[in-house]
Parts: structure tokens; sequence; C-alpha cells
């Protein structure tokens, strides 16, 4: 029998792998939007705040391709509204990346779920969710994140 903690190790690699499958399974199921097979790896028990291998979010994959409801199952299983993604070509946050094409859902669920409607990104030195959906130009998502306290450059609208 392995040591207590050759066992740990060993226990640490299998889980990181496991992670790293189910992560793969639900960047897929983002993907085509498959609530089912998105709650089937939440259950199986994946992060859902790990990035892919490029650095980019599930809820920022979810957001920039207006999958509302994909967002909200994320959210419900810990996701945070405001975790900024890196993956290249897919950087910033999910507010801002749901704002700039106008996903009005999932705008609305990000901000149910805490989403900082003035959380500029670039890690504060970007646009903010307002800014993005004015130049879109995206009046019901700019009008939603007005009602909820978004300014322009810390100016009321």
């Amino acid at each position: 029998m392995a040591p207590p903690r050759a066992r740990s190790l060993t226990s640490a690699v299998v889980n990181q792998r496991q992670q790293k499958k189910l992560s793969h399974r639900l960047f897929e199921a983002i993907l085509v939007g498959d609530t089912a097979r998105m709650k089937a790896v939440l259950r199986a028990g994946v992060d859902p705040e790990r990035a892919d291998g490029e650095g980019t979010t599930p809820l920022y994959e979810a957001s920039v391709n207006g999958k509302a409801e994909i967002a909200r199952l994320l959210l419900a299983a810990g996701a945070s509204p405001d975790t900024e993604s890196s993956g290249l070509g897919a950087d910033g946050t999910p507010l801002c990346a749901a704002a700039c094409w106008g996903h009005t859902e999932t705008v609305r669920e990000l901000l149910a779920h805490g989403a900082d409607p003035n959380l500029r990104e670039d890690h504060g030195t970007g646009w903010s969710p307002l800014e993005w959906a004015l130049k879109g130009p995206h009046p019901e998502t700019a009008d939603l994140l007005t009602m909820a306290g978004a300014t322009r450059r810390g100016r009321p609208t």
C-alpha cells in the first residue's frame, strides 16, 4: 500500500486530469448551447471558473455568445460574474462581452447575479459595459445597464 502522501499526490493528479476532461466537456456544451449536457457536467463537479488553455473563462464564453441560460447555470454553480477572461481574442469581463454584442438577456442574468455594471475591462483601464453597449449601438442593453446604475467614465448618463 502506498504511503498517505503518495496517495494524496496520485489523487491530486487524477483530480486534475478529471477537471481538464470535464472543462473540455463544459466548453463543448457552452458552444452548442446544450443545457442538459451543461447540467450533467456541473453535477460531475467541474470547476465553473476553470479557464480553457487560452485563458477564456466559461462565463465569458457563454456571455459573448449570448447564452443566457448557460450563463445562469454557471452563475448558480458559483462562477463569479466579474472574473475577467484573458483568452486570445476573448479578454474582458462577461458583462462587457454581453453588452458589446447586445445580448440583453445575458446582461440581465449577469446583473441579477451581482455583476458590477461599472467594472471596466482590462483590469479597470478599458471600456465599461455601458460604453460597449452604446458603441454597438444596442440601446435596449444600454438602458438596462443604466437602470442598474451604470455610468460613462464615472459620470451618470
